[in-house]
């Protein structure tokens, strides 16, 4: 069992480095204020904005972007920052609450498939639940081709809350699939016989593969890889060590950074570091054998967001760096890892008072994310350029 690390504030280092102010050149707005890093200024860029409450993004083999919007819209974002139309094909979803239109992610074989996976969450009768589906991708025809469910969560419905839903596809072709355990019902988290605040593995057409650690057994799901998750909202492989690694949503305190093992326990609500809202007791104890310790927490909660390991030549500084969103907490925050610890923590884009959704590596190099409201953006981070501002059509350039 890993002993945690417990990082509440920035050091010191850090705190110093958020007393320099930069003015950043954007893509699409005025000029507005950012401060220095670890790596040396940054430069942050509006690519695009007017997108209500963008919850995910992929990076296309032209240098588009594809952006799901929670309220049930799929867009492709140009190079340029243009929005599409909302795509045709989108399956109804149940924008209610946390739910609606979630993660999507594009098949390994995407350049020869155009195949694509999202999850969403859909209404049934006395609440809504999370479906993962697969599509093409038209860009074209401005559409979804040849949609498909091929998981539908089964357990207690949600009544809007902790949908979780993040997507990894690995080197097998196999889905790891994150599911939150819809709030109200924290206990079905140890319940091995539902997919509530459970990881799950699925083969693209949805069927659990034989090497799943539950499969044959009466009592539990097929599909479901590691359980006690609380609300997921990060899912990522490490792509030093092939590892799968995990961020979810504590209560009042106790977000975590997990790393996920076949057929493990994480501990929701059993074990923790936080309270309930009200203040009250959750946890029984903040450890038990045969329950996984996060590899962090934080106290008080950032609502972490999104999740990427860094391995671009913009930042040489922060390879192998942890990078994630932060919802509450309104900024984007660097781990430093040494093998399976966190050893510290840069905050930064604080004076962005923006709540960021997602955050992904692009192809460029730069840090690409998403800003979470009703007139939501994507921000590319990249450090400050010598030369002339350049355009938009150039970002991704020589």
């Amino acid at each position: 069992m890993r002993a945690p690390v417990v990082l509440v504030t920035a050091s010191l280092a850090v705190a110093t480095l958020l007393s320099t102010t930069l003015l950043i050149v954007t893509g699409t707005r005025g000029e507005e204020p950012s401060f220095d890093s670890s790596s040396g200024p940054l430069q942050v860029q509006t690519m695009a904005s007017g997108l209500v409450h963008p919850w995910a993004l992929a990076f296309l083999p032209d240098k588009s972007l594809l952006v799901t919007e929670r309220p049930g819209r799929m867009r492709i974002v140009s190079p340029e920052g243009q929005l599409s139309a909302p795509l045709k094909g989108v399956p109804e979803v149940w924008a209610s609450g946390q739910g609606g239109l979630l993660d999507v992610s594009l098949d390994r074989s995407f350049a020869q498939n155009k195949r694509i996976f999202f999850c969403f969450a859909e209404r049934v009768q006395g609440g809504g639940r999370t479906d993962v589906a697969r599509a093409t991708l038209d860009p074209e025809g401005g559409r979804l081709n040849d949609v498909k469910v091929i998981f539908r969560q089964e357990g207690p419905l949600s009544k809007g809350n902790h949908y979780g839903c993040r997507i990894v596809q690995a080197d097998d072709d196999n889905l790891f699939v994150a599911l939150g355990e819809h709030f109200i019902y924290r206990d079905e988290a140890q319940n091995l016989n539902n997919h509530l605040g459970k990881l799950i593995r699925i083969s693209p057409d949805g069927a659990a593969p034989a090497d799943n650690p539950f499969v044959g057994r009466g009592d539990a799901k097929p599909e479901i890889w590691s359980y006690g998750h609380r609300n997921p909202q990060g899912l990522a492989l490490n792509p030093s060590s092939g590892e799968l690694w995990e961020i979810e949503h504590g209560p009042r305190g106790g977000d975590e950074v997990n790393i996920i093992g076949k057929g493990k326990n994480y501990g929701w609500p059993v074990i923790g570091y936080g309270i309930d809202y009200d203040g009250s007791r959750i946890h029984e104890s903040t450890a038990r054998q045969g329950m996984e310790q996060p590899i962090k927490y934080w106290v008080p909660s950032i609502a972490p967001s999104g999740m990427a390991f860094y391995n671009g030549t913009l930042f040489p500084k922060w390879a192998g760096s942890l990078f994630t969103g932060a919802l509450a907490g309104q900024m984007l925050v660097r781990l430093t890892l040494r093998d399976h610890a966190v050893v510290a923590e840069e905050r930064l884009l604080r004076n962005l008072n923006e709540r960021i959704r997602d955050v992904r590596q692009g192809p460029d190099g730069a840090l690409w994310l998403l800003t979470d409201n009703a007139e939501g953006r994507i921000l590319r981070v990249s450090p400050v350029s010598k030369s002339p501002t350049r355009p938009l059509t150039s970002i991704y350039g020589k």
